[in-house]
């Protein structure tokens, strides 16, 4: 077997079905027919002369020697992904694309700074991620992060303090008309709550809901902290949220000033190999100016 007779692309396709476990979940990936696929699988094995998948009715899976493709394949990908990642973002121009990663929540009142940022800045494209992980900016999947809660330690990110982000309970007048406001945190008798589960017992406000309110007086449990405030504008209980996020909402009232307790932090992400380029500079250094504690 010679080596460098060997298709690429073969190796590619193969690395698909490895991963996908069938023709056709591969060939809609590769977006190619899945006769295609076969025959390049067919090609590959014939020139490697070993078999690196069992077929049979369910799929392809890998047998040992396809186990070693799919693990060198891999790490292949994610290298050449980085290496993507990495010329897009050390282009020495202010233009091209800029991936920024943040919560959901996060994004109402982050538009404005972006709108304003393109503006000074017109040649340069914006792409939102926005997902509750934290995103591998080590392979180019995010050039700036906007994150709360505690500080990440992932070797090779640079992180900065971004902003205090105070925390309180928040409702709509509504809810205020038929039960009335609490007093502090000890007054929850004939209140109804809102709550993200016991999957966010990291944040602070979410610890106290799950263990000091009654099992009973719990009347929603929101997938997320977007729908959680989503119910409390509906009147259907009290809900946590951080006061910036909440400033945005007109129809919402906070029970009482925030718990310092409560406190989080707003992070400011980038990768070390990224960090210094004009483009992550000129973005992190205006957001900085936008978002800095008052």
């Amino acid at each position: 077997m010679n080596a460098q007779r060997i298709d690429w692309k073969d190796v590619y396709f193969a690395y698909h079905v490895a991963k996908s476990g069938s023709l056709s979940a591969a060939s809609l990936q590769l977006d190619v027919h899945h006769s295609t696929v076969l025959r390049r699988i067919d090609a590959l094995e014939a020139q490697l002369g070993v078999k690196l998948f069992h077929r049979h009715p369910r799929g392809y899976s890998p047998t040992p020697a396809g186990e070693m493709l799919l693990e060198t394949a891999d790490k292949t990908q994610h290298q050449f992904d980085r290496l993507l990642g990495n010329l897009v973002a050390n282009d020495n121009t202010l233009r091209g694309e800029l991936v920024v990663t943040t919560l959901l929540s996060f994004i109402p009142p982050l538009t404005p700074i972006f709108a304003e940022f393109q503006n000074l800045h017109p040649e340069i494209c914006i792409e939102i991620s926005a997902t509750p992980k934290l995103s591998r900016f080590e392979y180019g999947e995010a050039h700036v992060g906007i994150r709360p809660g505690k500080k990440p330690t992932t070797p090779d990110y640079v992180v900065q303090h971004l902003k205090h982000i105070p925390t309180s309970l928040y409702v709509s007048h509504e809810y205020i008309r038929k039960f009335g406001k609490m007093s502090s945190l000890r007054d929850i008798e004939g209140h109804r709550f809102i709550t993200v589960g016991k999957k966010l017992m990291n944040v602070a406000s979410t610890a106290w809901i799950e263990t000091s309110v009654p099992k009973e007086q719990i009347h929603h449990r929101a997938a997320d902290f977007n729908f959680a405030l989503e119910m409390a504008k509906a009147g259907a209980g009290i809900a946590p949220c951080h006061v910036w996020l909440a400033e945005q909402e007109e129809t919402l009232v906070p029970m009482f000033p925030a718990p310092t307790e409560w406190d989080a932090s707003l992070w400011l992400i980038t990768h070390r190999d990224l960090h210094h380029s004009p483009k992550v500079q000129a973005f992190t250094q205006f957001l900085k100016t936008k978002l800095k504690d008052s």
